[in-house]
């Protein structure tokens, strides 16, 4: 019962309705794998602001890593590391929308949501409120279900191993959203985790219980609504340093997909100047060369910037 509970709680949230701008974009995009797209997400801080304003977040899930129009060279890195991501603009109803899209395979997406995935980055954002903006079918949909499902059951056993022996249901999210942040190469505020369960703070102590009770793990609840789970000190002892070597992992691995990005981000130079435009105030035109090529328009680009002052 507690399993169909936590499926039908996020069936319902993965379903709702997103804007007609951000549901042609998924569209577009899953146009792109020529039928074999599985579905895209649509998750981040865009989705939590409810705006169409800054960078929209989606996630591409194809059949197979060859599915998605790309070189060889970037199909290899996709495979080795993946996700590949992208930048798009797009004008819709007048108003000229931004997003940053990663594409993996429907395979590597279930990988990295185990708990025994080195790789936190995958199921510490897919436990946090995602919606499935187009599936190709209600298989397809009923199986991202299962895996955001997965994710959440990930995110929340850690909660429990690593997070205090008793606390209020949000702050065992906290915890755990400040270490998977120490555990990457990330620019946001420390505030940030702390912003992110607030957003959605019964959602979360609901999907806490679910959760541990799936992954047999007994807790308390006391009058104060505080949760104290039943671990050994043995268990938290070895998770702590299971998680140890998931944190030195988590930088090198984020600086390998930077430096990978610099070979497979597609509209990397259409992001640059957005990014240029958003923050210096400065809009740079970028000439169809210059798309072909970002690699080589890269250091005379850095040069007139740092010239003009734009950057130091």
């Amino acid at each position: 019962m507690t399993a169909a509970a936590l499926q039908e709680l996020l069936h319902a949230e993965l379903a709702q309705p997103a804007p007609d701008a951000v549901r042609r974009l998924a569209a577009g995009l899953a146009d792109q794998a020529r039928g074999r797209c599985v579905a895209v997400l649509y998750y981040g801080s865009a989705l939590r602001a409810g705006s169409l304003e800054g960078l929209l977040d989606f996630y591409v899930l194809v059949d197979e890593i060859t599915d998605w129009p790309q070189s060889f060279g970037a199909r290899t890195a996709n495979r080795v590391l993946p996700p590949n991501v992208g930048y798009l603009e797009r004008t819709i109803d007048g108003v000229q929308v931004r997003a940053k899209y990663a594409v993996m395979d429907a395979w590597q997406f279930a990988r990295r949501m185990r708990r025994e995935s080195l790789d936190t980055t995958i199921w510490a954002r897919f436990c946090q409120p995602t919606l499935c903006v187009w599936a190709r079918s209600e298989t397809d949909r009923a199986q991202v279900t299962r895996l955001v499902g997965e994710a959440v059951q990930t995110a929340a056993e850690w909660a429990a191993l690593l997070g205090p022996t008793a606390a209020p249901p949000a702050q065992y999210w906290r915890a755990l959203f400040a270490r998977t942040y120490a555990a990457e190469l990330r620019v946001e505020a420390s505030a940030r985790p702390a912003d992110i369960v607030s957003k959605s703070a019964a959602r979360y102590e609901t999907l806490l219980q679910l959760a541990w009770r799936l992954r047999n793990i007994s807790f308390s609840t006391a009058t104060d609504g505080e949760l104290s789970p039943e671990l050994p000190t043995a268990l938290r002892q070895r998770s702590a340093r299971q998680w140890a070597r998931r944190q030195r992992w988590g930088r090198p691995l984020n600086i390998l997909r930077l430096l990978k990005a610099a070979f497979t981000f597609e509209g990397a130079m259409d992001y640059v100047a957005w990014k240029i435009e958003r923050h210096r105030g400065v809009r740079i035109e970028v000439t169809p060369w210059q798309r072909r090529h970002p690699l080589l328009a890269a250091p005379a680009l850095y040069l007139r910037l740092r010239r003009d002052g734009i950057i130091r």
